[in-house]
């Protein structure tokens, strides 16, 4: 009678949890399953109690890497983990695992315990949000971002030369690649050329090819990449580095919209759309006599610059959730995500390498995290701080810092407007000059409204 009261309190308290509570045997029977559970699968208590779990769940994980087998075999919980489950209609669900071991008065293993949540809705979530701020591979919300995003599809529609200018790392070629894949031109090739890698002799023949016999190792004719890319798209990467002589051909070939292979004595007509990058301020090189004037105005018909990602730093999160992502499919893992410690480092470096050093660091962690989730320890050190010995101070000092970083780029974004960050941020403007304040955060010199303050 004693139990019968019991067991009737223990399925009140587990009924009373929102996440799915399921308990088992030493012989995986499962002995317990509160109405969470039956609501997530779809199977009821009478008749998940007394079968096997791996019946129950048809997860995943079940065969290979059972969450509550490694917590029998190391006696410690697993938090956090992830996995998937078929539900009685057949149907793939994405849920969160924590597992602990069971007990009795005198220490003895009776079982264990775990308890899942349904990831559905923020799967769904995650999907809208990846829909919205990626663009042909290109991760971003920031206004800056939003801004390249709607002039991309009107600049692919033109065959008009494109000028792409930005710091390496942030994405020059995706941004080519994406222009060509949403031209008239997609099914022909995009050819990309990086100028800065060859010398001027075989970069000219990189370029237009040449005829059997042109020198002497000549053994026969060699097409060149405007050539290949003919009625498609050629990006020339790092166009900056190229010489003046060079500059004049490609000048000529821009004007009349035509080849001349070494050792060919008639031009090849070539129908090609031209993208252009560099890393370098070629306003400032035409200045300086570097760079021939005709040229740099002939390819900067239509002209993006790309932000460095220090003056975009709200899209480093999503841009670490579609890293991870990507790390997951190439390796086979399934870590879940990153920690608030090691996000707010992130939001905090400069990245003096951009895109390129957040894959290379979030590559990294892949390598050197054994668990679900990307912790701090995890990154490289010159992104680490100095150790600190309380572990709440630690949560503390990041929250404040990542409020204090988001506060900072939503003014710096609105060129100071208190009215319009407020908004932005979802707050009142009494607690934004409040938070201000108390995070020391340094407003720009403009209030928003072009007077100074």
């Amino acid at each position: 009678m004693k139990n019968r009261a019991a067991m009737r309190e223990r399925d009140v308290i587990l009924d009373s949890i929102n996440e799915g509570v399921f308990t088992i045997d030493r012989d995986w029977r499962i002995t317990s399953f509160n109405q969470a559970a039956e609501r997530i699968t779809g199977i009821s208590r009478e008749d998940s109690l007394g079968r096997f779990c791996s019946e129950v769940f048809h997860a995943n994980v079940c065969e290979n890497d059972c969450a509550l087998r490694k917590t029998f075999e190391t006696g410690k919980p697993v938090v956090n983990a992830t996995a998937h489950i078929v539900d009685n209609k057949g149907l793939t669900i994405p849920i969160r695992i924590s597992t602990a071991i069971l007990k009795d008065k005198n220490g003895d293993v009776i079982g264990g315990v775990e308890t899942f949540q349904d990831l559905s809705q923020i799967e769904q979530l995650r999907k809208e949000l990846q829909s919205r701020h990626t663009f042909e591979d290109i991760v971003g919300r920031s206004p800056a971002m939003m801004r390249l995003f709607e002039m991309v599809p009107l600049i692919a529609e033109s065959s008009s030369t494109v000028l792409i200018e930005g710091p390496s790392g942030t994405g020059k070629e995706l941004f080519a690649r994406a222009i060509h894949n949403l031209s008239p031109r997609k099914r022909k090739r995009f050819v990309a050329v990086n100028c800065a890698a060859l010398p001027d002799t075989l970069l000219e023949s990189e370029f237009f090819g040449y005829k059997a016999g042109a020198f002497t190792d000549a053994k026969k004719d060699k097409i060149g990449r405007f050539t290949l890319a003919h009625g498609g798209t050629i990006f020339l990467d790092e166009i900056g580095d190229i010489s003046p002589a060079l500059q004049v051909r490609l000048l000529r070939v821009l004007q009349e919209r035509e080849i001349e292979p070494l050792g060919a004595t008639e031009p090849v007509k070539v129908d090609v759309r031209v993208v252009a990058a560099t890393n370098k301020d070629l306003g400032r090189l035409v200045q300086k006599g570097q760079f021939r004037e005709d040229l740099y105005y002939r390819i900067r018909v239509i002209h993006l610059v790309l932000p460095p990602l220090k003056n975009r730093r709200e899209d480093i999160p999503l841009l670490v959730d579609h890293i991870i992502a990507k790390y997951n499919r190439l390796q086979g893992k399934n870590i879940a995500g990153i920690s608030l410690e090691a996000v707010t480092r992130l939001m905090g470096y400069d990245f003096p390498g951009n895109i390129r050093e957040v894959e290379n660091i979030i590559e990294q962690a892949f390598v050197l995290c054994g668990g679900d989730i990307i912790e701090l320890h995890h990154l490289p050190p010159e992104i680490r701080p100095a150790a600190i010995s309380s572990t709440d101070e630690i949560g503390i000092m990041n929250m404040r810092a990542m409020e204090r970083c988001l506060i900072t780029e939503t003014l710096r974004r609105y060129d100071g407007n208190r009215k319009r960050t407020a908004r932005d941020l979802g707050i009142d403007i009494s607690t934004l000059y409040r938070k201000i304040r108390a995070l020391n955060i340094e407003t720009p010199a403009k209030d928003g409204r072009g007077r100074r303050r």
